[in-house]
């Protein structure tokens, strides 16, 4: 096989300097490709009225794999405000255009891996029998359904006529919002379907079979949410008492699983959840082994190959103008290494984590979180390492 081509999208604030340090280390670990440059982002919102233009969509269509590095979202009207003055007469409403990869190219499954480091000084800790400090390994791999529910885009602030006058014939909306003038409502949906559940749950099934995790965890609330969490409960039972049957189907509330992974988070493997109760519960995790500094992600497509990998960390544009950059590049490092696995080049997927793994270990190059600093900008000045110095140090190690 040639070479291949990946479409690198920086994207907003610290994405193009943790982007730029693991193409960096990729060069390094000996992972040979032609990168593209993908616009996206709020320049292009600002400039064009647009943050994911039709040549980016063209140009992963073409390539299949991106790798991205963070995205700067705002509220409605403070994106309009910021619109080019010629825009602001046209109907432009903003939009997230990492959502906007997800549904055009139906980027459906999302896994976000959980996994603590040894000699991280960000690991949980708790007390254990006679107040021993124990520090629990965290392995949870999270498979977030990527394109419905709340994230399905379908709502509405006043809503049209035929959409109201369809809510009404529900007897619990009658009867708790007949109350509200239609113009003071605003109604976000929150859709599954079948095909795309059925999808992510098997998908979380052979995760578990190939990987060796005992377990699939259902997070999600189908004693309230009982038609939408009903059916992914559901349709998990049939699945594994048909398919898996090896595999344990556990089954928890998201209120309660925010409360039980600090108390054995070493019990979980595979989490499998919707939407927003997938990035609810992989923050969560993430907090357990560093912080979103160590968070990395993948969403692609089965069927057409189409992959994009990206830290779930944001933009954080207060140091993007910091004259050296402080920021954690591990998260991102990782996400390369997930399109590593993504593409079959696991040789080098695995190289590039044991060197990190090795850098984590030592304790001799730590980024100002992982040395327990405020972000400001003389951390690197009291000790810690800047990002450059941190992908240094893993290629050192490579």
């Amino acid at each position: 096989m040639g070479k291949r081509t990946i479409v690198r999208m920086p994207g907003d604030g610290i994405g193009k300097v943790v982007l730029d340090e693991t193409i960096r280390v990729l060069d390094a670990a000996g992972f040979e490709a032609d990168y593209v440059e993908g616009d996206i982002g709020w320049e292009f919102w600002c400039k064009e009225g647009n943050p994911l233009p039709d040549r980016t969509i063209e140009l992963i269509k073409k390539h299949k794999i991106g790798l991205f590095g963070a995205i700067t979202s705002k509220p409605k009207d403070a994106a309009f405000e910021e619109l080019a003055p010629e825009l602001k007469e046209k109907g432009l409403v903003y939009s997230s255009p990492i959502v906007g990869l997800r549904q055009h190219f139906g980027l459906d499954i999302c896994l976000r891996p959980c996994k603590s480091y040894i000699g991280n000084p960000l690991n949980f800790i708790r007390r254990g029998q006679g107040d021993a400090i124990e520090e629990p390994a965290v392995d949870v791999a999270i498979f977030r359904q990527n394109t419905e529910g709340l994230y399905g885009g379908v709502e509405w602030s006043n809503p049209p006529d035929q959409v109201y006058d369809a809510l009404m014939t529900h007897p619990k909306f009658k009867k708790n919002f007949d109350w509200c003038p239609k113009e003071e409502l605003s109604v976000s949906t929150r859709i599954f379907t079948r095909k795309h559940t059925e999808r992510i749950l098997r998908a979380a099934f052979e995760h578990a079979t190939k990987y060796g995790y005992k377990s699939v965890t259902v997070c999600e609330k189908p004693n309230v949410i009982r038609e939408t969490s009903g059916m992914m409960y559901k349709l998990a039972q049939e699945i594994q008492k048909a398919d898996y049957p090896n595999i344990e189907l556990w089954n928890t509330n998201i209120d309660a699983q925010m409360m039980w992974l600090t108390k054995n988070p070493e019990t979980y493997g595979v989490i499998v959840a919707g939407n927003m109760f997938g990035d609810i519960v992989s923050d969560g995790f993430a907090g357990l082994i560093g912080g979103l500094g160590f968070a990395c992600s993948a969403q692609f497509n089965p069927d057409s190959g189409i992959g994009v990998f990206e830290p779930t960390h944001g933009s954080a544009p207060k140091y993007a103008d910091y004259g050296t950059s402080i920021v954690n590049p591990i998260a991102m490092i990782e996400s390369a290494c997930m399109m590593l696995d993504f593409i079959d080049e696991n040789d080098i997927a695995e190289k590039i984590r044991k060197a990190v793994a090795q850098v984590i270990a030592e304790g001799k190059v730590r980024t100002y979180d992982m040395m327990k600093m405020a972000g400001r900008e003389d951390v690197v000045a009291k000790g810690a390492a800047s990002t450059i110095q941190m992908a240094d140090e893993v290629i050192a190690k490579l």
